[in-house]
């Protein structure tokens, strides 16, 4: 982490206090209110503890209503008592279909200066409070729990013998705050005392290396990876170096020598193929492959894109009722240059499916309204669970802790989502909690938070982000159930094509143990969220919701990055380390004009092939045109157009074992899958 990166939150959690109520202090039984917080600075995790006073400006505060729903401003006059507010005005209040259901319909913010770094509570400007501290954690040696109706933490620092002052969670948090710290620390109960927590901490190249992959201690990956394969994948699975794999070799694997040719250990080192469920890919599985020796799919095609669609435009596509006309155009207008943000709230609720595109006002009038009371029954449901309720309830409460845990550190940096007791955050919470009652079999899984984030982003309504939300989750699912068939199907259909596109490339990597792309799994997981900027991965979904111009554009997505990459991966000879780690840090640097050209241009070099593989076509829908329209006309490159000629192929044969004939390719699951080599 350079200097100029600003601190990154890692846990932040307000009303805790602290009791001055010694002897020789001044402020006898005052109670002083504050936040705590988990910084990574530079790479040393910090924690920090503020007054509120220090960070909070009384005329300027927002806080969630006791409903959890609606947002509160509070004004405040310098003479009255702070606990009195003068006025509480909710925010852009709009009327509601259902008295019953007032709670959410929008969510307003005030106007924030603009913090430099980012984080305008790290930079404030009041003079320091006697209260305030802050050590690193590589300093603390215990931590001491009492339990007094509430939770008291007191901590031991190495190097200095007198304790810092005691921090009480009268408003909960404490549980929160100590997984936190275990994801950098480790964390044991002394033997002779079990209030008393013993902290030492691992190799710091170790834990920087692995921020966010672990929860528990650096020694137990394994663990890890069988107990919650999507976290270890999601956080850190890019993230892997070659000090890594040395730090988790065991004993047995030390005594092994790596090829002469290997910069890296195999894969089954860290045993992903055998300790996350299903995401080992066996070519024995199938009896055999359509191989394809050699082929020429020709010159890749120009194509060219447009400007966003306008708000002037979308409104033309309606007729007086309110119907949505010419869809298919509209749809490859909007594949082509997407939409302006402005048309964004109104036109997502159609491509994602929540309203049909023949209906008129009063139809999807009427369908809110259904929507927002079928949403409220089911928010009413985990909302009305006792705490007694709760404790019998291992599932609603594991789901609760993980929305909690993953809403806290969800795109912090977005205005919707920054600071302390926003209410967006209580709004994603919200919505995902709901989520779980709607879909029980699946709850929540880690990356569904990132799926959400951009539509609630959008919508600025909690009732039509959460339907929206269903919609994508419809296409989503798979990726989050437990077996991973969804993302093993991916995988193998990624490679498939990437094997057709650049025999050559695919071939390097399969050298470097990296033929079965795992380190795009974070790409395909939650669908680039966190890979492009805010502005862009709205652009891409909207772009990918159209269904042009094939099934499983997504995946050419990945081609087109990859393909831009394979130059460097290659000049450089980077090895398996080395390419998972410069895949990584490809985040927030890719062009996404540049790869939906790519992608479109991919898109129509294998389209114009004559005598494409049967296995491409099943996995880019070609076989079923009219599931999936193409685009016609010069513009959107037919193959009638004379710019694009067809291109001849060289040699085609089926492999089965060591004879060779013509059949049909192999199911997998019921998706034909191939390997092109």
């Amino acid at each position: 982490m350079s200097a100029d990166t600003p601190p990154k939150v890692l846990f932040e959690h307000e009303g805790v206090f602290i009791h001055s109520n010694t002897e020789d202090s001044e402020d006898q039984d005052l109670l002083v209110s504050g936040f705590l917080r988990i910084i990574d600075k530079d790479g040393e995790i910090i924690v920090e503890y503020k007054p509120l006073e220090d960070t909070v400006d009384p005329s300027n505060m927002l806080c969630a209503g006791k409903d959890s729903s609606s947002v509160m401003e509070w004004a405040y006059c310098p003479g009255e008592e702070r606990s009195s507010p003068q006025q509480a005005v909710v925010l852009e209040q709009q009327q509601s279909y259902e008295t019953e259901w007032d709670m959410i319909n929008a969510v307003s913010f005030p106007k924030r200066k603009p913090c430099s770094n980012g984080e305008g509570a790290l930079n404030h400007t009041h003079e320091k409070s006697k209260w305030s501290f802050t050590f690193s954690v590589w300093d603390l040696r215990s931590i001491t729990v009492k339990e007094e109706g509430w939770s008291r933490l007191v901590f031991g620092m190495k190097e200095t013998p007198a304790s810092l002052p005691s921090l009480h969670f009268h408003q909960g948090g404490s549980e929160g705050f100590l997984d936190c710290l275990r994801r950098y620390i480790i964390i044991t109960e002394a033997p002779d005392d079990e209030t008393c927590l013993l902290v030492s901490t691992p190799n710091r190249a170790l834990s920087q290396s692995f921020e966010n992959l672990l929860d528990d201690n650096n020694y137990g990956l394994v663990t890890k990876l069988k107990k919650d394969p999507y976290v270890t994948t999601l956080g850190g699975f890019s993230k892997v170096t070659n000090y890594i794999f040395d730090a988790f070799r065991g004993p047995e694997l030390e005594q092994q020598q790596r090829k002469p040719h290997e910069e890296v250990a195999d894969l089954d080192i860290l045993g992903l193929g055998e300790v996350i469920p299903g995401l080992e890919i066996n070519q024995q599985e199938e009896p055999g492959f359509e191989v394809i020796t050699r082929m020429d799919l020709g010159a890749r095609p120009e194509v060219t894109r447009r400007e966003p669609l306008s708000a002037e435009d979308w409104a033309k596509h309606q007729d007086q009722e309110g119907r949505v006309e010419n869809v298919p155009q509209l749809k490859k207008i909007i594949f082509k240059g997407g939409l302006c943000h402005a048309v964004r709230k109104e036109a997502w609720k159609f491509l994602l499916g929540y309203y049909p595109w023949d209906s008129t006002y009063d139809e999807r009038k009427g369908q809110q309204r259904r929507k927002t009371d079928e949403y409220f029954r089911m928010k009413l449901q985990w909302k009305s669970v006792s705490e007694e309720q709760e404790r019998r309830n291992s599932r609603l409460r594991d789901c609760r802790s993980l929305i909690e845990k993953d809403v806290n550190r969800t795109d912090r940096t977005n205005r919707f989502y920054e600071g302390i007791d926003n209410p967006g955050l209580v709004l994603l919470h919200d919505v995902l909690m709901t989520y779980c009652m709607y879909d029980f079999d699946l709850c929540y899984v880690q990356g569904m938070s990132d799926l959400l984030s951009p539509i609630l982003y959008v919508m600025d309504n909690e009732v039509d982000a959460f339907w929206c939300f269903v919609s994508f989750m419809d296409q989503m699912h798979q990726n989050f159930e437990e077996p991973m068939q969804g993302m093993k199907t991916q995988l193998i259909q990624l490679s498939t094509l990437l094997r057709l596109l650049d025999l050559a490339f695919w071939n390097y990597l399969e050298s470097q143990d990296s033929g079965y792309l795992y380190f795009c799994f974070r790409w395909l997981l939650i669908r680039f969220k966190r890979e492009l900027s805010y502005p862009d991965v709205l652009r891409l979904w909207e772009v990918m919701w159209t269904g042009l111009p094939c099934q499983n554009f997504h995946l050419l997505v990945c081609c087109a990055i990859l393909d831009s990459e394979k130059r460097k991966i290659m000049e450089e000879n980077y090895g398996f380390n080395e390419i998972l780690k410069h895949i990584n840090e490809l985040s927030m640097k890719l062009d996404i004009e540049e790869i939906l050209h790519k992608s479109e241009a991919i898109c129509m070099q294998i389209r114009s092939c004559k005598d494409l593989p049967y296995s491409i076509s099943e996995i880019l829908g070609f076989n079923t045109e009219s599931k999936f329209p193409r685009l016609e006309g010069r513009e959107f490159g037919t193959l009638d157009s004379p710019q694009y000629p067809r291109p001849t192929q060289i040699q085609e044969v089926f492999s089965n074992g060591h004879n060779r004939h013509y059949r049909e390719p192999p199911t997998h699951n019921g998706c034909k899958v191939s390997f092109i080599s």
